[in-house]
């Protein structure tokens, strides 16, 4: 299986694809990653070097691995945090090249745009185009519950509100949505639930709370359920094994007292998770 990834990039740590390609990469999956910036380390520690990379180079980085002839077994397109609509629209642009050479190629837009605490932490434009240009072009879309809400123009306290928004962003493009970090009236105080839908089924898996607040996980289980639904074709086995996974991570990783997952050493979760949480149907 050959993926694309494009998403930004940290020296120290675990976000984007620091995040998203080695767990891809331990599955036996050849990731082809793109940068958008190249960062010492996540905006999270206060301070930070590095650039932001403009949309030509990633055009250009696109372009050359197309000249290799390759585009034709590329099996999904993977992106993550956009730094600004023009990088936006590189993206899309390869995603347009990726399904041209390969029409059954699916395309995964993780709409990092907030998070309840923090809220908002992208630039202007990116929000709007989010919702009017990536996720029409996507097949997959992996929002947080805070970005669920403001795709949608909904307010999601209950878990019916949850599946209306699910529904809503099902009806702009992308056929399987998954839901992470959502806490809604059923969740009891101790859990967090993941909820998918793909209009003919709804699953939800629901975790223990743990005592950690880590960047990288979004985009490791954004790529984890990519990986598992190109695998099996179905969205409680993708949900089911993303989760357990990125549990295992996150429980390692507690455990340890880290401020960054501990990819490299609990790379065994990925593989063969310890605890492994079934989808139930909703």
């Amino acid at each position: 299986m050959n993926i694309l990834s494009i998403q930004s990039h940290v020296a120290y740590g675990h976000v984007g694809n620091a995040a998203a390609v080695f767990p891809l990469q331990r599955l036996g999956c050849e990731v082809w990653p793109v940068h958008t910036v190249q960062f010492s380390n996540h905006t999270g520690y206060g301070a930070w070097r590095g650039r932001i990379f403009d949309a030509q180079m990633i055009a250009e980085t696109v372009e050359g691995v197309a000249d290799r002839g390759v585009l034709g077994g590329c099996h999904g397109v993977l992106s993550g945090y956009v730094g600004a609509p023009e990088i936006g629209s590189a993206i899309l642009d390869a995603v347009g090249r990726v399904k041209a050479a390969n029409p059954a190629a699916l395309y995964c837009c993780d709409p990092v745009i907030g998070d309840v605490g923090p809220g908002i932490y992208v630039r202007p434009g990116v929000v709007e185009f989010m919702r009017e240009r990536a996720l029409p072009a996507a097949d997959i879309a992996t929002p947080n519950q805070f970005e669920l809400d403001l795709l949608s123009g909904r307010t999601t306290t209950t878990l019916a509100d949850v599946l209306a928004a699910v529904a809503d962003l099902r009806s702009r493009g992308p056929r399987v949505v998954l839901v992470t970090s959502l806490h809604a009236e059923e969740t009891p105080a101790d859990c967090v639930d993941l909820v998918t839908g793909d209009g003919e089924a709804r699953f939800r898996v629901r975790t223990p709370r743990l005592p950690i607040a880590v960047n990288g996980a979004g985009d490791a289980i954004a790529a984890l359920f990519l990986f598992h639904y190109l695998r099996t074709g179905a969205i409680d086995a993708a949900l089911s094994n993303a989760t357990s996974a990125i549990f295992g991570l996150l429980r390692r990783t507690a455990d340890a007292g880290a401020r960054e997952l501990l990819l490299v050493e609990a790379q065994d979760e990925l593989v063969r998770p310890t605890r492994m949480f079934q989808a139930e149907p909703i």
